[in-house]
């Protein structure tokens, strides 16, 4: 029974000791991964240079960082946001009281996610 613990024991060390083990070429290959500067990822603007070209920049040519910042697409007002969220709450309301039937209150929902999803469609192709 000794025997048997003892050889258990060594066949433990051994499997431990071999799960370490690495090749000269899969640890060369796994330093150099984290030696390796990141992929840089660069921005399109809508005419289709860098982001970066598109800046102010001053007599030094250096970027400019006083000039104000644009956005990149049309941005929504305060007004407006708040209109959609009167609308939206009201829609829960009609519904909650009754004044709105669930199937006009599932079309208005699947219109906003309708408009949700162009949204995010618009912001892919800038992206891209």
């Amino acid at each position: 029974m000794a025997s048997f613990y003892r050889y258990s024991v060594v066949c433990g060390l051994i499997a431990l000791t071999l799960t370490g083990c690495k090749t000269i070429a899969e640890k060369q290959a796994e330093d150099a991964r984290k030696r390796a500067a990141p992929t840089a990822v660069v921005m399109k603007s809508a005419n289709g240079k860098p982001v970066g070209e598109t800046g102010q920049l001053n007599k030094n040519g250096f970027p400019d960082f006083n000039t104000p910042i644009t956005a990149a697409n049309v941005q929504i007002s305060d007004a407006q946001a708040l209109d959609i969220r009167n609308q939206l709450t009201a829609a829960g309301a009609a519904r909650d009281s009754g004044a709105l039937t669930q199937a006009q209150y599932d079309a208005k929902v699947a219109e906003m996610r309708k408009l949700a999803a162009e949204q995010q469609q618009t912001l892919s192709d800038l992206q891209n």
